[in-house]
């Protein structure tokens, strides 16, 4: 090594001394995220032949150092990385990422070490944390996923079943004190069948419900005396019966809510210490990307220039947060996405990135040119129609937005997931009239006089408890300030859609046949959705009808769904799956087909692959609610998929994947719609919520139909391209009733019965799954 390259890596260790110096100051605090910079050529060793592998030295431009095995510009092999903030990476490489076994470390003293996979932690692993807890076990995407156990810091102790880094399934949890729980989990608290014993001998058998006795129970005293019943913590919900034993010292007198206010108070769930700063974050950036260009520049001030389309960058917080100024271009878009943490503020790091300057104006003024032209965000076309006063449907919006407002916001009294069948009866519904000039139960409007009716609105009420929809933001989104926006075309239905303007929710208009198969449904469906957290299928948060006064007499009924495409991806194509032919592709020609539009089976040029836990699940689940829709006589459903491509920009990746031609951002005219690092993956690892349907990491390969126009699934090409993926079951209000039954005859004289839609919903089931399971394989 030169006597240069001497110099810079003692300044690099020294550097690092300083920076874990700092970390112990800062009470296991986690540094910002930094990219890996890409290898200066003059600092390098001699340049072998492209593609071979070889022993090399890197220190890199921003002060990083890279020693181990390097091919074709990137490590591959076995190499060892150390960031000037302390993090340390010794493993294995493919193509520039962490790939297969290796030992990443903190500055703060956490290490996990196991396998990876494509620069995520997944496989087999151990980390252990600042603080001192470990956990040991089964990795996916950066997630705690599949068998594991850990040990907490504090002396407690888990093993059992984890998904998406929480306890879920089964598990036993050992409190430091003796006390123990064996039984089901669900998002990281107990919830369903199990069993908690203390210390003292004594224990509870029975029902769960985030975290607290809830249903059918026994508690036993070790003196053989029990006490069944059902149980609640709200005192008049709970009742039972005490059975003593043969012992003089009985409990007679002992009261059940105690078993809430005192006999679980030593029984908290320890949270444990999450990772802040993942090896994913820690992106390899390479010559040729725009990832590159952002990180070798220092981070200036915001400009206080207006509206000149000046682009303000980045500033990165310590707690790997990104903090977005508002980035302002030709579009007039401007955003402000602000990641804080209080406990970090004054920090050393932040102010000396926010001290950087350039004094070079010549400088200043090309990377202001750069920025703009790779960094411009594009104005996004948002899906309909807002419905202005003037509107043909202005006055319909005005009822519906009256009518949640009073629904939602009608006081009612707390009640429990267990509900009595009469909450599901069809004719369970409330009137209310909305008179315009007000009433005791209403307020004036300036709309028509009308009706409103709430179809069995406990359920729903209930529905929306059951899936942690805030009832205050429940109503802020559809009966807010902001109008609604109206798709621009119904559906093949008839029936009309409805966008809130947060993007959240979805009105759709239905035909009375719809409404009455959804209410014939209802008690399997609440039944469905409360045992299958991560189901696929539509969620339904309300059923209302609008019916107007005078001579017109006009009913609107209407359901509220949740919107699968909420979400602050670009979703760049959707794809609407039965696992039929006939009539399966879209009606538009190539050149009008963009992000908006939905193309249909005989579109489909892609294999979707998951991982390996998420097939599974996604198998199980999509098998559990087929058996739903089959047992309620439902057929026509299909599952819709949103594709984001995380490579919108069409460059060359280290990994070697690119965007596929007209499958980028269709409003990009050559700008970048990227920012520094991949935000893609900033964004997920930062807020774990990746959820089976939702914001789901994948790979798709593309696919190609070799001469037969109604091959349903082409041939893999071996063209392999990241995504993150969206899907759900959606349509499932159709039931074979006698239109179907007459179109599947006469249909099946003129085409191919197999081809055809409108099939027995068990041949339905069979064909959705069997196609779906071919379209989604599992990633080897």
């Amino acid at each position: 090594m030169s006597k240069e390259q001497s110099s810079i890596v003692k300044a690099w260790e020294a550097t690092v001394r300083k920076s874990q110096a700092a970390a112990k100051r800062r009470a296991h605090s986690f540094f910002t995220t930094m990219s890996v910079a890409h290898a200066d050529d003059d600092d390098s060793v001699s340049t072998p032949v492209s593609d071979e592998v070889y022993q090399a030295e890197k220190v890199l431009s921003n002060g990083d150092f890279y020693t181990g095995q390097w091919s074709d510009n990137l490590p591959h092999g076995h190499g060892k990385y150390l960031w000037t903030d302390g993090c340390m990476y010794v493993g294995e490489w493919v193509k520039g990422k962490t790939n297969g076994k290796g030992r990443f470390s903190w500055p703060s003293g956490a290490t996990y070490e196991g396998e990876f996979q494509a620069g995520y932690m997944d496989g087999k692993g151990t980390y252990t944390g600042a603080s001192g807890d470990t956990y040991k076990g089964s990795w996916v995407m950066n997630l705690k996923h599949g068998e594991g156990t850990k040990s907490y810091a504090n002396g407690d102790y888990y093993g059992g079943d984890w998904q998406r880094g929480f306890q879920e399934g089964q598990g036993r949890y050992q409190w430091k004190n003796g006390n123990n729980y064996n039984g089901q989990w669900r998002n990281g608290v107990i919830n369903g069948n199990g069993t908690m014993i203390w210390a003292n001998g004594n224990q509870y058998d029975g029902c769960w419900e985030d975290g607290l006795p809830k249903g059918n129970g026994t508690f036993r005293w070790v003196d053989g005396s029990f006490y069944v019943g059902n149980w609640s913590k709200d005192p008049r919900e709970q009742s039972g019966t005490y059975y003593p034993s043969d012992s003089p010292a009985g409990h007679s007198e002992w009261d059940p809510q105690e078993l809430f206010s005192v006999e679980l108070n030593d029984c908290k769930i320890n949270p444990g210490e999450n990772v802040c700063i993942l090896p994913l974050q820690k992106m390899l950036n390479w010559p040729g990307t725009d990832e590159e260009f952002l990180q070798k520049q220092p981070t200036r001030k915001p400009s206080s220039k207006g509206n000149d389309g000046s682009v303000r960058p980045r500033r990165l917080s310590v707690n790997g947060g990104v903090n977005y100024h508002s980035w302002e271009g030709d579009g007039d878009v401007s955003f402000d996405i602000i990641d804080e943490n209080p406990l970090m503020e004054g920090s050393d790091l932040d102010e000396g990135f926010e001290s950087l300057q350039f004094e070079d104006p010549d400088l200043t003024e090309t990377i202001q040119q750069q920025q703009q032209q790779q960094i411009r965000l594009q104005p996004m076309k948002r899906q309909g129609v807002t419905i202005s006063k003037g509107h043909k449907n202005y006055e319909l919006m005005l009822n519906l937005q009256l009518g949640i407002r009073h629904s939602v916001g009608r006081p009612a009294p707390s009640t429990s997931l267990d509900l009595k069948s009469s909450a599901f009866d069809p004719k369970e519904k409330v009137w209310t009239k909305f008179p315009p000039e007000g009433s005791k139960h209403t307020p004036p409007h300036q709309s028509c006089d009308f009706r409103w009716k709430d179809y069995c609105p406990l359920v729903f009420r209930t529905l929306r408890k059951l899936l942690k929809v805030d009832p205050a933001d429940y109503m802020i989104s559809i009966c807010g300030n902001d109008a609604l926006r109206e798709l621009s075309s119904p559906g093949k239905s008839g029936s009309f859609f409805y966008l809130t303007n947060d993007d959240r929710y979805m009105i759709k208009t239905m035909k009375k046949s719809e409404v009455k198969v959804l209410l014939r449904m209802l008690p399997s469906y609440y039944n469905h959705v409360r045992s299958f957290e991560d189901t696929l299928v539509t969620k339904f948060y309300g059923l209302h009808c609008v019916k107007l006064t005078g001579a017109a007499q006009k009913k609107v009924r209407f359901v509220i769904m949740g919107n699968l495409f909420c979400t602050e991806y670009t979703i760049h194509r959707r794809f609407d799956l039965k696992g039929s032919s006939h009539g399966r592709t879209t009606d538009k020609p190539e050149s009008e087909i963009d992000a908006t539009t939905t193309l249909k089976d005989l579109d489909l040029n892609y294999i979707f692959r998951l991982q390996k836990a998420w097939f599974q699940d996604f198998c199980r689940q999509v098998d559990k609610d087929c058996d739903l829709l089959e047992q309620e006589r439902i057929m026509d459903y299909s599952l819709l998929i949103g594709l984001h491509f995380r490579e919108a920009s069409g460059f060359r990746t280290p990994s070697g994947i690119r965007t596929p031609p007209g499958n980028g951002d269709p409003y990009d005219d050559g700008a970048v719609p990227r920012l520094s690092g991949d935000m893609d993956k900033l964004l997920l690892d930062r807020r774990a919520s990746i959820r089976l349907g939702i914001q789901m990491p994948a790979r798709v390969e593309k696919t190609v139909r070799k001469g037969d126009d109604t091959q349903l699934i082409g041939e893999p090409t071996g063209e392999f391209y990241e995504v993150v993926l969206f899907f759900g079951i959606i349509d499932i209000l159709q039931d074979y009733d006698i239109s179907k039954k007459l179109e599947h005859a006469y249909k099946s004289f003129h085409f191919d019965p197999t081809s055809i839609s409108a099939v027995d919903p068990k041949q339905y089931a069979k064909r959705f799954r069997d196609f779906i399971f071919r379209v989604f394989t599992e990633d080897t």
